[in-house]
């Protein structure tokens, strides 16, 4: 009579981690966020630590508690862990409103935002591939003089 076992979000290889409530915009999560898409675990907390923006903190708290999540609960190797996926969704809005001149007043939003991190454990080659590679402009190829047999 008791109710069934839910079926796991994600992969057997996978750990996931969340944070919701977290003190600022969706949009200025994701900005820290897509610094560490696709990176090893060690490259991401490194980018993390020396991050400027204010939101680097909690999603590196957030991506510790994954790669703990990893090891104690899932028995990922830590040295095999890459960030899969990393989002940021819009949580609540409170809503106040700033006093104006001539009995006006003036909206204030204070944006909330649930940070989530899912670490993958992968291959050595895998993780290599996952990384974005980097476009190169090849030079456009030079036309060759043509000689007086091929002009004829």
């Amino acid at each position: 009579m008791s109710q069934q076992a839910n079926p796991r979000r994600i992969a057997s290889n996978e750990a996931m981690s969340s944070a919701k409530g977290v003190k600022g915009s969706p949009q200025k999560a994701q900005l820290v966020l897509e610094l560490i898409r696709g990176k090893p675990v060690e490259q991401a907390l490194d980018t993390l630590q020396f991050c400027r923006r204010r939101l680097a903190e909690p999603t590196r708290k957030v991506l510790l508690s994954a790669i703990a999540n990893a090891a104690n609960n899932h028995q990922l190797n830590v040295d095999k862990l890459v960030v899969a996926h990393a989002y940021a969704d819009k949580g609540m809005v409170m809503r106040r409103f700033h006093a104006r001149g001539r009995g006006r007043s003036a909206p204030i939003l204070k944006p909330r935002c649930h940070i989530t991190i899912v670490v993958a454990e992968r291959e050595a080659k895998e993780a290599k591939k996952a990384a974005p590679k980097k476009a190169t402009k090849s030079a456009p190829k030079k036309a060759e003089p043509k000689t007086e047999q091929q002009e004829a």
